[in-house]
């Protein structure tokens, strides 16, 4: 929030400007620090803080989380304090909430609140993950070394969800032209060559009958099917929100042809990484292994990584506890983790997962756009060319009666 504010110095001079802050009380302090004496204070643009109060604020991608982890850490690294590391960033940070946030987190730092605990009242944007890894790095004394790992974590994570929804950008614009073309056809195109038909005596063409049948069934229950479709969607939308829906959903996802095998190798990635990282950071394997569960999406996994963690809390050995579940933890992830168990290296045998199972997943994306481009458009093609048949046969005809 920004306020005007009116002061006098040590010296007894007034003083008129702005200031950003999260509070008129943290713009006081503020002020107070270079011996400014607030005399008035107002908080400026009222009416637009009011308004944006009903605008969606946009969402905190890992990007943003990527760029901020990054430039904190290099500021700390250099001796900056953390209040004035934070304001500092938050000045850059376009996106209002983003940036109201990270003012209210400086101030809390500087009223004494440790860093994690500042953070930790923000879950939506910093997850358990996120504060974990921060309290570890307050506990040994090595924030910025912290920082480092959370901003090259996000920056994989970033990099694998960017390449999946890129791959579907193309299927997605195909079939946006598709709908668009067959709407065209059918508001303007089909009404006109069903009246050329009437005024002639010709049979219309076999492709020609199946167009004007859909025209005249989207004439009388177009309704009908639109209501459908919309109570359709909401059920499905609310079906796989509820939890016996999220698990059916996750069940269905695995298993689905192709994109089950990408999205498993997405799922070991993060557990892999999760608990690299978190090791790494000087956290234990229980430890680790709980917030990775907590932080996984699918539920299939999120059980996987609880027995797992039970089964450690009693003796057991990761390698041995994933050894139950070989249709969604290959055997080389098992064999890979028993070798770092063994010699004391697991941080440094689960990145190895990750390095190899993110190239699969590099590689199987690729692949898949490279061949869902030539059937999009053959299939695409196809349509046009049976529209065109459609609506083209009929006009041929009726020109051969003239």
């Amino acid at each position: 929030m920004k306020f005007s504010y009116k002061a006098r110095t040590k010296e007894g001079k007034i003083e008129t400007g702005t200031i950003e802050a999260s509070s008129k009380e943290a713009a006081v302090l503020i002020l107070q620090k270079y011996n400014i004496f607030v005399t008035s204070l107002d908080e400026k643009n009222k009416g637009a803080m009011f308004a944006k109060k009903f605008s969606f604020s946009k969402k905190v991608s890992k990007k943003d989380l990527t760029i901020f982890s990054r430039q904190l850490a290099v500021m700390l690294e250099s001796r900056i304090s953390v209040i004035q590391s934070l304001t500092s960033i938050a000045a850059q940070i376009k996106k209002e909430n983003f940036r109201e946030e990270i003012m209210k987190i400086s101030s809390m730092v500087e009223e004494g609140s440790p860093l994690s605990e500042a953070f930790s009242t923000y879950p939506n944007t910093f997850d358990d993950f996120y504060i974990s890894l921060l309290r570890s790095g307050e506990a040994s004394g090595k924030i910025s070394e912290t920082l480092y790992y959370l901003s090259d974590h996000l920056e994989r994570e970033q990099d694998i969800s960017s390449k999946v929804k890129q791959a579907m950008i193309y299927p997605a614009f195909t079939l946006v032209v598709l709908a668009g073309v067959m709407i065209i056809v059918m508001s303007t195109v089909i009404p006109k060559i069903e009246e050329i038909i009437k005024e002639t005596t010709n049979e219309p063409p076999f492709f020609t009958k199946v167009m004007l049948g859909f025209y005249d069934f989207l004439g009388n229950y177009g309704w009908m099917v639109l209501i459908a479709f919309f109570w359709l969607v909401v059920f499905i939308v609310y079906y796989f929100r509820t939890k016996e829906g999220k698990k059916k959903y996750d069940q269905i996802s695995l298993k689905t042809p192709i994109l089950g095998k990408i999205l498993q190798k997405i799922f070991l990635i993060r557990f892999a990484e999760n608990i690299s990282t978190l090791i790494s950071a000087g956290l234990s394997i229980n430890i680790a292994l709980k917030i990775t569960g907590d932080t996984m999406t699918n539920f299939i996994y999120k059980k996987i990584i609880s027995e797992t963690e039970k089964g450690v809390s009693e003796g057991e050995k990761i390698s041995a506890v994933l050894a139950n579940y070989p249709e969604n933890i290959p055997p080389f992830v098992v064999q890979m983790i028993k070798v770092g168990e063994e010699t004391g290296k697991l941080d440094k045998t689960l990145m190895e997962i990750v390095n190899f199972y993110g190239k699969e997943v590099r590689d199987a994306i690729n692949t898949l756009t490279t061949l869902l481009e030539p059937i999009l458009i053959i299939f695409l093609g196809v349509l046009v060319a049976l529209l065109a048949v459609s609506v083209l046969e009929p006009l041929y005809g009726a020109l051969g009666t003239i």
